[in-house]
């Protein structure tokens, strides 16, 4: 097990009268001092969201957050599966704080990260085994969002594991970031759920840069087909062309180490899955 630390507090930052009457109204718990005015760019915020759950996401995330911690990019993922967070579980962390006491506002968002050593990056956890925050208020997940703008200019990259679907919750987080990366599989519910995620992105956020990422793919070929087959229904029915991230080929190696609590780029950095991954994060750093 992984033992965290607290990271120092951020700055207070002067509030305008608007802002301030705002943070009273929504929630009186503890938060970031100061946030961006609405329509900030948000340019470190990265999103990893899917249509369907049992698609590797969560392991995507960690996976990413820890090839861009290599790339020397200080990372921060934020488990934002409010229904069934997992990321403490599959990096086997024992939190001593979590998503829940930011919402009942015992923390401020900045307290609850925690760093992981062995991937070099920091944790926000959720609280894994429970559903107890999936039905928190929608201005409450708007407060978590903008205090993660906020946090973000400690960073060079967070990543947000978003829960799987469409629901409110998960598009309100969705918000916060500027790129969405829609981790698919081959299997036709996951790439149907996909498209439902990204269409309604799309007309909720028509200019959001959405990216796709094939996981567990046999072969590249096939990962290759696969994102044309979503691409062709993006641009006949939204009109819109999201751009291929990345494909991840299937690897024994990645349920090996998720069994082990332990992720892949420290177990098997030389294995596919682990490579595939390092090269979507080039890509994303390229940009």
């Amino acid at each position: 097990m992984s033992s965290d630390t607290t990271a120092p507090p951020v700055p207070a930052r002067p509030r305008s009268a608007k802002a301030t009457k705002t943070r009273a109204t929504l929630a009186n718990s503890p938060r970031l001092p100061g946030r961006p005015a609405v329509g900030t760019k948000r340019g470190k915020l990265i999103a990893i969201a899917s249509g369907k759950g049992g698609v590797g996401k969560t392991f995507f995330s960690i996976t990413l957050s820890q090839a861009l911690t290599l790339r020397k990019q200080k990372t921060l993922l934020f488990d934002g599966d409010l229904g069934l967070a997992n990321v403490d579980i599959q990096l086997g962390l024992m939190p001593q704080h979590d998503l829940g006491s930011v919402i009942t506002g015992k923390l401020s968002l900045n307290q609850a990260a925690m760093k992981y050593n062995t991937g070099g990056f920091d944790v926000i956890a959720g609280r894994s085994g429970s559903g107890s925050l999936a039905n928190i208020p929608l201005s409450r997940l708007q407060i978590i969002a903008e205090d993660l703008a906020m946090l973000a200019t400690r960073y060079d990259r967070v990543l947000l594991d978003l829960g799987a679907g469409v629901e409110k919750s998960v598009r309100q987080l969705a918000k916060a970031a500027d790129t969405i990366l829609v981790v698919t599989s081959d299997e036709p519910t996951s790439l149907t759920d996909a498209y439902a995620f990204i269409k309604i992105t799309a007309m909720e956020r028509p200019n959001t840069d959405i990216r796709i990422v094939v996981n567990a793919s046999n072969s590249t070929r096939e990962g290759e087909r696969t994102y044309k087959t979503l691409h062709k229904a993006c641009n006949g029915f939204l009109k819109i062309s999201p751009p291929l991230a990345g494909i991840i080929r299937r690897d024994a190696r990645v349920r090996e180490c998720i069994r082990n609590q332990m992720p892949i780029i420290t177990r098997s950095p030389a294995s596919e899955a682990a490579m595939d991954v390092g090269a979507i994060a080039d890509g994303l750093l390229a940009v």
